[in-house]
């Protein structure tokens, strides 16, 4: 079990990875204050702060695996709502599904996001791993 949970972490940071990439190229092109094309600034600092959030998620997958498949879930599920919202604010009127499906970014995440749900018990190490990455690991009893 350890061993697959050590493989499904390892997919979740190439596609956290690939995301920093992303957002690494975007900061070093436009600076860190870059209103990404007019968003409000409260979407340009969330996608700007994924510039941290996501290589901070993959350190956490291996330092402290159960923080980092949770902070990972967070990060997906916040990252697609966020992105869903924006595609549905400026797609065409009755265009968001096709919007959606044409752009190969929200595919992969919308993707990731599926294969995160999908595969976190698996990724969930178990407790002699957790342990030994310093994580508290409970019995599921009340301490005496």
């Amino acid at each position: 079990m350890a061993g697959r949970s050590l493989r499904v972490r390892c997919v979740y940071a190439a596609c956290l990875l690939g995301a920093t990439y992303n957002h690494v190229v975007i900061v070093a092109r436009h600076g860190l204050a870059w209103d990404y094309g007019g968003v409000g600034w409260v979407s340009a600092a969330f996608w700007t702060s994924l510039t941290f959030f996501d290589p901070l998620a993959v350190a956490l997958l291996f330092v402290r695996p159960r923080t980092g498949v949770v902070a990972t879930g967070i990060i997906i599920v916040t990252d697609v709502a966020h992105n869903l919202w924006i595609v549905a604010h400026f797609a065409p009127r009755g265009r968001f599904l096709a919007s959606v499906a044409a752009d190969p970014f929200m595919v992969s995440q919308i993707a990731f996001l599926l294969f995160v749900g999908a595969t976190a018990r698996l990724a969930w190490p178990p407790p002699q791993e957790a342990v030994a990455h310093g994580q508290r690991v409970g019995t599921g009893s009340a301490p005496e």
